[in-house]
């Protein structure tokens, strides 16, 4: 709000002239709630995709699906029990506070300051970050996002998430859903079938008993899906590195998830020029 007071390339992309006065910061927040209400991120991620330039490009029966962990704005510090014990912060602006011994999870803590997040790990090893779950369904043709979602960082969020993204996806009756290791449960994998969508998961190789058997990975459909399907880190890379996706600066599940669909809208537009230019 203050670069826009005397930063020319802001006051012309929001199309004030140079002798404007600027609005009040409360003016700029009741607008930012109006979006939000609007759902216009959700609105503008199915606009681009139903635009006639680039419904063409869109595969209607090969997709992949996957899922990313987003840093929560929220501090460790802030995970506190549920109950109310337990030692608050030192004094000061940043207090210490020491953690050694404490078990904390989901079930027994919660942020304070954002009560939505949750405790969670990309793996084995790596440390537990109050997180939300972003979700994307890609198809397999050029690798365009086609549904996009956010939800709290659960055990089952991915197999969730990508179980309703594809209900509601418009699709062939008969097509096929690359996935990882993740998505290899029965649940999940009768959820699909019973959708009309053949899974192509990546089987467990660790001793447990894989959902996904003989029958679907001896077609040549199935390597060429775990293929492809790995360009859906390319959503998540560009998310992350470029788009500001790593960690939101936003709070609560409803504006993560605003801000994290209307990244992937922006990945779907940056990479149209180059597919809308290309020779058919």
């Amino acid at each position: 709000m203050e670069q826009v007071t005397y930063n020319m390339l802001f006051r012309w992309f929001i199309g004030l002239s140079m002798d404007a006065p600027v609005w009040d910061v409360t003016v700029f927040t009741k607008n930012r709630d109006r979006l939000l209400r609007g759902e216009v991120a959700g609105k503008f991620f199915a606009a681009v995709l139903a635009d006639p330039r680039v419904k063409p490009l869109l595969s209607p029966e090969h997709f992949s699906v996957d899922g990313t962990l987003i840093e929560s704005w929220a501090s460790m510090k802030s995970f506190r029990p549920k109950d109310g014990s337990g030692a608050p912060p030192g004094p000061g602006r940043n207090g210490e506070r020491d953690f050694h011994g404490e078990k904390r999870s989901n079930e027994t803590h919660a942020s304070k300051t954002d009560p939505d997040a949750r405790l969670a790990r990309k793996s084995n090893g790596q440390a537990s970050k109050l997180s939300y779950a972003g979700h994307v369904v890609m198809e397999n043709r050029h690798g365009l996002a086609v549904a996009a979602t956010t939800t709290r960082a659960t055990g089952t969020a991915e197999r969730d998430a990508g179980k309703a993204m594809m209900a509601g996806l418009d699709r062939a009756p008969r097509s096929m859903l690359g996935a990882d290791k993740d998505y290899d449960t029965r649940d999940f994998v009768a959820a699909m079938r019973g959708l009309g969508v053949t899974p192509h998961v990546a089987q467990h190789k660790n001793g447990r008993r894989s959902a996904i058997d003989g029958r679907t990975t001896r077609h040549p459909g199935y390597a060429v899906s775990q293929r492809i399907r790995k360009r859906i880190e390319e959503v998540f890379g560009w998310g992350k590195e470029i788009g500001g996706m790593r960690r939101t600066l936003l709070r609560g599940l409803e504006r993560v998830g605003w801000g994290f669909t209307l990244r992937v809208a922006a990945y779907n537009l940056i990479r149209l020029p180059k597919l809308l230019a290309a020779p058919a």
